[in-house]
């Protein structure tokens, strides 16, 4: 069964692999949906077990934590009203180690970190990538290195296609 330790930990393999590979290239971490959750993680691990700062996170349609984003995804708008909606599907979430606190991990990174949400997300709502860039700005010393970029609901990228705007490696340079 997948699991957030899990997740982490083989995200931090992989880094150990990419690393002993590059020499001296960046590496950043680019998480998208559920794996932005897992690149704070793995950023925040690094940087407090180990000491290391990854060169860069960059979270595309991202939430605060796994709770949270699951209380605001449209899907469970119809179920929110029924009795029970926080045990049966929210604290389910705790009860299998799921909390995948994005909001808690950006407190303590100082990499440089950007933030990329349409405004037309219909997943994860644009108010959760706000809220999250807000949490980290509050808490980065150095508020130039947090950013936040939303593209336009006419642009019509939602949740899986801010990849495919031809603007992308410009922004993200």
């Amino acid at each position: 069964h997948p699991t957030e330790s899990g997740f982490t930990t083989d995200v931090l393999a992989l880094y150990d692999w990419a690393k002993a590979r590059s020499g001296n290239s960046s590496i950043l971490f680019w998480g998208h949906s559920l794996g932005t959750g897992i690149a704070t993680n793995v950023a925040r691990k690094l940087q407090e077990e180990r000491g290391v700062q990854v060169d860069a996170v960059v979270l595309e349609s991202s939430y605060t934590n796994i709770r949270e984003a699951a209380a605001h995804i449209p899907i469970s708008k119809i179920y929110r009203q029924f009795p029970g909606f926080e045990y049966l599907v929210l604290d389910s979430l705790a009860l299998a180690n799921m909390f995948f606190h994005s909001d808690e991990n950006v407190k303590v990174l100082a990499c440089p970190l950007l933030i990329l949400h349409a405004e037309d997300d219909a997943v994860l709502p644009l108010h959760l990538g706000r809220k999250l860039f807000e949490t980290a700005r509050s808490a980065y010393k150095d508020k130039t290195k947090v950013k936040f970029i939303t593209f336009p609901e006419k642009l019509g990228l939602g949740h899986d296609y801010i990849s495919f705007n031809p603007e992308l490696p410009t922004l993200v340079k």
